[in-house]
């Protein structure tokens, strides 16, 4: 018997998980996060905390890092094999191993950070990671993902129901009133330079 309420979760707690491990782990993934980074950051006026939901192996909280070096970084993964390896330079308080169905936030930090995240989520769960993503943030989040205008399911790496995209940021713009849209933009796989996988992200901020 799972114990997960999704079988999302276990398929990312699992082998799936393991190897997208491998897959992901590099010096031009880094660069990259690096320059994605300080483009869908530049309206942030020197955080202090972030919290990544689904952190992986935290690609993007060693990027974060580069950009700002003080900055007390918190992950939530569900691999326990990913997690292992944010131990490797996050202090163990700070990395929360469950999944994020499961994390109730005490603390609140400057930006709550998801990517490449919520289409791999159940749908029928969505506003709980929603309420969760807003509840841990202090002033901003940060949503990363593919975009639709409509809600769509495609196949993913052969696996039917673990991807999903839709326009995750206006869900969240509906749902909570003291969201504001604070700027927006779109990372293309081509770019010569520093590509990623055809992300949009919205950067939001609650109202004080």
């Amino acid at each position: 018997m799972s114990l997960f309420k999704t079988e999302q979760e276990a398929f990312w707690a699992g082998e799936f998980g393991d190897q997208y491990i491998e897959r992901n782990a590099s010096s031009n993934l880094l660069a990259a996060n690096l320059a994605f980074f300080s483009k869908s950051l530049n309206m942030v006026a020197a955080p202090n905390s972030c919290i990544e939901f689904g952190a992986n192996i935290g690609m993007n909280l060693r990027a974060l890092r580069l950009l700002f070096p003080c900055m007390d970084l918190h992950a939530i993964e569900i691999n326990p094999t990913a997690a292992a390896q944010l131990l490797e330079f996050l202090p163990p308080d700070n990395v929360h191993r469950k999944s994020i169905l499961e994390f109730d936030s005490i603390i609140k930090y400057d930006i709550t950070l998801i990517k490449g995240v919520l289409i791999h989520i159940d749908p029928e769960q969505l506003t709980e990671v929603y309420d969760r993503l807003y509840t841990a943030s202090n002033r901003y989040i940060l949503v990363c993902e593919y975009y639709n205008p409509s809600p769509v399911t495609i196949p993913y790496r052969g696996h039917a129901n673990r991807l999903f995209k839709r326009d995750f940021c206006g869900e969240m713009l509906d749902r909570f009133s003291s969201l504001r849209l604070v700027d927006y933009g779109f990372a293309y796989r081509r770019d010569p330079n520093f590509p990623q996988d055809d992300i949009s992200w919205f950067l939001m901020e609650k109202s004080v």
